[in-house]
């Protein structure tokens, strides 16, 4: 077995050389030649025009409930514009009243973090024990890192060509809901296992298009179970398909299988037939904001937006851009206006809101510090947000602001693992019950 020091050396160079192309001035990289570690990556596309979108009024504070009515302090680190929130808020008080099909379907896009389901397994958990479980919500076809797992999830697959948008992308750009699209030919098989029997029904996202394959679904494929779908993906063009079917009392694994043919998947959808919230994470490694405005062709992407109708949608990008000064000084303000126009254009009436990359370490000096680019990225996220009526989230200071992965590093048990970017488990926790509360206390708050 290698030294502890040695194995945490080789892979950190490894994530480095995984993540180096997809990092917006790569070049700056100290002491790493971008040459070296990609030297078959060139990314040359020009940047998109940006969409102007009407500034809404200046936000305000979250009103308090009628007098005599004890409603919980705000928090000072989420910020809601009026009516930012009021889709998901109304959403939130039809589920808490148990009314017949109040599904609360939260959409929350991030970077590396949430491909392990880190923090958004948090909030899942903690929304469903107050308002309802209304399913998992989404999941990939196949692990496209090894480490991409969901909390209480099982995954096992076999024979499929992946190819995340931040990565070994798709040339069309068709990457579906989740970031990352699935080809498989007749063999290739996925099996999931849920956290429980109880989901009733599922979807999956597939790519309709010109002489392509089918597959089928079994459920309790482990325990002798049956085919219940079939699914033939040919159509006369290419477009989003949504296979949706009945899953048989006591369903807890499914196994996807293609039968003829070849393939294109993006991901599943597991509902429940009861009032509730679905958090789906959708977690890309090395994800940016770049990743959306160049790599997910728009038509799919507002297909697949509008098949889910989403109550809320959070944008949880920033960690992978937050040491690149000059790439968050010129472009990267137009590309976050360009992904809330492209949300906003493709889901007029969902809520919003930003949130922000936690705090992120590097060694200086014998300390562990935070990059002053992360600060300007976060005023950046502050100030777009207000401008186009967006609900913003300060993870950063929510969490403790500079210096808390130094503090999160040396403490015992350790909140973040050995890069100052990734929290562990504990630290994971910390920041999914911060935002949930933050969440919550504006819920309350807000006028019935």
């Amino acid at each position: 077995m290698l030294p502890r020091k040695t194995a945490l050396a080789i892979a950190t160079f490894v994530l480095i050389a995984v993540l180096a192309p997809n990092i917006p001035g790569k070049e700056h990289l100290p002491g790493i030649s971008p040459r070296a570690v990609a030297s078959a990556f060139t990314l040359r596309i020009p940047w998109p025009e940006a969409r102007s979108i009407p500034a809404p009024a200046a936000p305000t504070a979250v009103p308090v409930k009628a007098p005599g009515v004890t409603a919980p302090a705000p928090s000072p680190d989420l910020t809601v514009p009026p009516g930012s929130l009021d889709r998901f808020f109304k959403a939130l008080r039809r589920a808490e009243a148990r009314r017949p099909g109040a599904v609360v379907r939260v959409l929350h896009y991030g970077d590396s973090p949430t491909t392990a389901d880190s923090i958004t397994a948090d909030v899942r958990k903690l929304l469903q024990r107050r308002f309802g479980d209304a399913g998992h919500g989404f999941l990939l076809i196949a692990k496209p890192w090894a480490w991409y797992g969901h909390n209480g999830i099982g995954l096992d697959a076999k024979g499929w060509e992946i190819a995340p948008a931040s990565q070994a992308r798709a040339a069309d750009g068709f990457h579906g809901l989740g970031g990352v699209s699935f080809r498989g030919e007749s063999g290739a098989y996925s099996r999931v296992t849920l956290p429980d029997d109880r989901h009733t029904r599922a979807t999956v996202y597939y790519l309709g298009q010109p002489g392509g394959g089918s597959f089928s679904v079994m459920n309790n494929w482990d325990r002798g179970g049956a085919v219940i779908a079939k699914i033939d993906t040919g159509a006369d063009e290419k477009r989003p398909g949504f296979a949706e079917f009945a899953l048989p009392d006591g369903t807890q694994t499914i196994e996807l299988r293609v039968t003829t043919g070849r393939v294109r998947l993006f991901g599943y959808r597991f509902d429940k037939d009861q009032p509730g919230v679905q958090y789906s994470s959708l977690g890309v490694n090395g994800a940016q904001v770049q990743m959306v405005v160049r790599y997910f062709e728009a038509g799919q992407w507002t297909a697949a937006l509008r098949h889910e109708n989403p109550d809320l949608v959070v944008v949880n990008y920033g960690t992978n851009e937050s040491i690149f000064p000059e790439y968050i000084e010129k472009q990267y303000p137009d590309e976050l206006r360009s992904v809330v126009a492209r949300i906003r254009e493709a889901l007029p009436d969902a809520s919003l809101l930003i949130m922000s990359p936690m705090d992120r370490g590097v060694p200086e000096g014998g300390d562990i510090v935070t990059p002053p680019a992360l600060e300007k990225l976060i005023d950046v996220q502050k100030q777009i947000a207000a401008e186009t009526g967006c609900a913003f989230f300060n993870t950063f200071e929510a969490m403790g602001g500079a210096g808390t992965m130094g503090r999160w590093y040396r403490e015992q048990p350790r909140l973040v693992s050995a890069d100052f970017m990734h929290p562990l488990p504990p630290g994971a926790a910390k920041v999914g019950a911060l935002f949930e509360k933050a969440l919550v206390a504006a819920y309350e708050s807000s006028p019935q």
